[in-house]
């Protein structure tokens, strides 16, 4: 398993930046490679929660399900996957530095499941390492 995280602070309260990023049809907005998505269970969002997601990723369309596996408002959600012989687990953390500033963890830890992935874990891992710093600035620039 590889693991990688990177923060950024943004200017706004934690309860707002933790509103946007938690509902998961934002996705596409700040999260890169992510073209689409959809929440698939009715409701609100929870653990269980599940979504349908289409991202670009190595030159090829991916379509995955995900879920929700952890959600603690206003500070935490994670999200677990499984597609093309890769698992992963992508996390938001947001920590209220004042009441107008927020830092926001975003972590991503990537297994391989299937033979032909182990050979390329070290560059989907990489790929992972470079699509958090993207999204970050992807999300200061949305919520600028």
């Amino acid at each position: 398993m590889k693991e990688a995280q990177r923060s950024a602070e943004i200017a706004l309260p934690a309860a707002e930046v933790f509103g946007f990023l938690s509902n998961l049809e934002n996705l596409p907005r700040w999260q890169s490679g992510v073209v689409r998505a959809e929440q698939t269970s009715p409701g609100p969002i929870d653990v269980g929660s599940t979504a349908v997601v289409e991202r670009r990723m190595f030159g090829q369309q991916i379509v995955a399900d995900l879920v929700v596996t952890s959600y603690e408002p206003p500070h935490r959600v994670v999200l677990e996957t499984e597609a093309s012989g890769v698992s992963v687990e992508a996390s938001v953390e947001v920590e209220e530095l004042d009441n107008r500033r927020s830092r926001i963890t975003f972590g991503m830890a990537t297994r391989a499941t299937s033979f032909f992935m182990k050979a390329v874990e070290p560059m989907v891992a990489q790929a992972a390492e470079a699509d958090i710093e993207a999204s970050l600035t992807r999300l200061r620039e949305v919520l600028a």
